[in-house]
């Protein structure tokens, strides 16, 4: 948490920013593709896409920079509970990286991803029957309910701590005390990651009928 003064700091580094919002763009578009047989392969392909940020997404919460980390932002139960008792009072908890209601939230939106990664994988090679498309739907109901539920905590931490979340997720920056930031933004690895995404969606449309 954040004490004494503060000054503006780069917090989210470009492969973090570049995940977040690729992942939304992919949600949205595999979402609302989920009922088109005439849109499948941008369904698949979206699919695929926010199931391969999902696994990068893991890996750079082990080797990622400072705020990245799982363990940097990762916390119990009570952590939680005290930081959602904390934004009632006069002086709600600050935290310079994620908060532990989102780190929750941003857990469980991994782990749906994950399973939509998984599941959509065995009915696209035809590995189950109607009932694994029944889950497939329910995880992807759970994701958008989780995705609506991070928008709120976003809004409400925005106006709590007098700073823009969103604009932060943007541009990378945030207040924080002075010498608390990360070094490197990470740009080369960003567009390293752009570009394989842009190849993969590149050959599907290609091989595409």
């Amino acid at each position: 948490m954040s004490q004494g003064p503060v000054q503006r700091i780069l917090v989210w580094d470009a492969p973090l920013r570049l995940f977040h919002w690729l992942s939304v763009l992919s949600f949205v578009l595999a979402y609302a593709t989920a009922q088109s047989e005439r849109w499948r392969l941008l369904h698949v392909s979206a699919g695929y896409t926010l199931g391969g940020l999902v696994l990068l997404r893991l890996v750079w919460g082990l080797v990622g920079s400072r705020y990245a980390r799982f363990r940097a932002f990762v916390r119990g139960p009570a952590a939680v509970l005290r930081y959602l008792r904390s934004l009632t009072g006069s002086n709600p908890e600050h935290h310079v990286g994620h908060n532990p209601a989102g780190a929750l939230a941003i857990v469980l939106m991994l782990a749906c991803g994950l399973g939509l990664l998984l599941s959509g994988w065995a009915i696209f090679n035809d590995l189950a029957g109607e009932w694994l498309a029944q889950v497939h739907a329910w995880i992807a109901n759970a994701l958008l309910a989780l995705v609506l539920l991070h928008l709120g905590g976003v809004v409400t931490a925005s106006y709590l701590h007098r700073e823009n979340l969103l604009l932060a997720m943007l541009t990378g920056y945030k207040q924080g005390p002075p010498g608390q930031g990360i070094q490197r933004p990470g740009w080369r690895l960003a567009a390293v990651i752009l570009l394989g995404v842009l190849g993969f969606w590149w050959l599907q449309w290609r091989a595409a009928p």
